[in-house]
């Protein structure tokens, strides 16, 4: 299976974005929590090591309505010992959004407390919301507003333009387009991105992704040292009365189908993948925090 997406209004965003990149004092990455690597875009660190001036980092992990308290607590840990501070949010219902909204004024004291000491006068702080498509960018935005202002939707490509909002005296942010990589060279992490509809649609079949998401869903529950103990199979044979234990994911798609859907393969796939998305299946993570080899 091989996935590549990436359109024209991804290639004119990534390059109006480095543009505007030197007049950033802050970055809000925001990834998908349910897959927090897979959603982390390979060259945004060099990007920021290049701009004129020092350029702060928020990590915010979006959708977190749609992974476990344990999830949570792990990713939390993993983060911390690699001396970041993830933001958990939901960005549709306005959860941890004000913590976010604090961080940013942290930020802006620091910044205009060395543009005094260079007699420069106070200004607001300019921040850019990055991140993959379809991870809550323009959600999150219109939450810190309280206010529509972006168009925001539950698929990728919907913002196509760079775009500065003011939200308070002390904040104003660029709201950007999702960019990924042009080549997506490592595919388990391009499968995760179609599964989890952080990519477009026109980039992958949905008989093979939502295969995928099975198998990926026996390997998470089969690593009994990575699991946070919840079976994650057990969703699906609530859901569609199969249980994935004795299927590969292909032959599991055409047993819910023959158990549901008439038959019908493709609106089996199709189903699969909506519940997952939409967290009718429950709370489920398809990454977990890596096990460092030493």
């Amino acid at each position: 299976m091989l996935i590549q997406w990436y359109p024209g209004h991804i290639a004119k965003a990534e390059k109006a974005l480095m543009e505007q990149l030197n007049r950033v004092d802050v970055v809000f990455e925001v990834r998908d929590a349910r897959i927090p690597l897979a959603t982390n875009h390979p060259k945004l660190q060099g990007w920021l090591a290049k701009t004129n001036t020092p350029v702060d980092r928020v990590l915010v992990l979006n959708r977190v309505d749609n992974i476990s308290s344990a999830e949570r607590e792990a990713w939390t840990q993993w983060f911390r010992d690699r001396g970041e501070v993830p933001y958990f949010t939901n960005a549709r219902q306005g959860k941890g959004v004000k913590a976010i909204a604090k961080a940013a004024v942290q930020l802006a004291s620091r910044v205009n407390e060395r543009r005094e000491k260079r007699g420069m006068k106070p200004r607001p702080i300019r921040a850019a919301v990055i991140g993959f498509p379809n991870v809550g960018k323009s959600a999150l935005i219109n939450r810190l507003l309280n206010k529509r202002v972006v168009e925001s939707a539950s698929k990728p490509g919907v913002t196509r333009q760079l775009r500065w909002v003011r939200i308070s005296k002390e904040l104003e942010l660029l709201d950007a387009p999702g960019i990924l990589p042009a080549n997506l060279t490592d595919q388990d992490a391009a499968a995760k991105l179609a599964i989890c509809d952080d990519i477009g649609q026109a980039a992958y079949d949905n008989q093979r992704v939502a295969s995928a998401f099975v198998d990926l869903v026996k390997a998470l529950d089969s690593d009994v040292e990575e699991s946070d103990g919840e079976d994650r199979q057990s969703f699906l044979e609530k859901r569609y009365g199969v249980s994935p234990n004795s299927y590969e994911g292909e032959t599991y798609l055409v047993a819910v189908a023959d158990n549901k859907y008439q038959g019908d393969v493709e609106r089996s796939a199709r189903s699969l993948l909506q519940d997952f998305r939409k967290g009718t299946l429950g709370a489920i993570a398809l990454e977990t925090p890596p096990i460092d080899q030493g």
